[in-house]
């Protein structure tokens, strides 16, 4: 299976501007710039998509683990911060924040042993690390 998304981007950094799109067309030419990246301003940013995907994903971790044991999960919400070093412009962390609610039968050590697992092991927790590849094509 592959997801993919694309982006455009034209002009300088502080001056450009650009647009991202995602195959689910969740995105569809959803303009980023130097404002929304760094500043305040209308659209996304790669950072607060990085942060939605680490929740999304470690959200639905911990249902799963939950679902695997033979517990229905209730409300899971989950806030992730993400700082980012302007100096250094380095991702130094993303701090998850999970609010659930009680589910019979599950004690609040088991619940949290669940979402360490899920902090671990969920598909974007283990993309941060991977490694990447690079083809380019120039002169187009």
């Amino acid at each position: 299976m592959k997801r993919t998304a694309t982006a455009h981007w034209n002009g300088t950094l502080k001056d450009g501007k650009g647009e991202l799109t995602t195959q689910s067309t969740t995105l569809n030419k959803t303009q980023y710039s130097f404002k929304t990246r760094f500043e305040s301003g209308v659209g996304t940013n790669p950072e607060e998509l990085i942060a939605a995907a680490h929740a999304g994903c470690f959200t639905m971790a911990v249902g799963a683990a939950l679902t695997q044991q033979g517990f229905t999960p209730g409300n899971l919400d989950t806030a992730a911060v993400l700082d980012l070093d302007m100096a250094a412009l380095s991702i130094t962390g993303i701090h998850l924040e999970l609010k659930a609610s009680t589910i019979d039968g599950v004690s609040e050590e088991q619940f949290k042993a669940v979402a360490e697992d899920a902090k671990k092991n969920c598909i974007i927790s283990k993309a941060l690390s991977v490694p990447f590849t690079l083809n380019v094509t120039y002169g187009i």
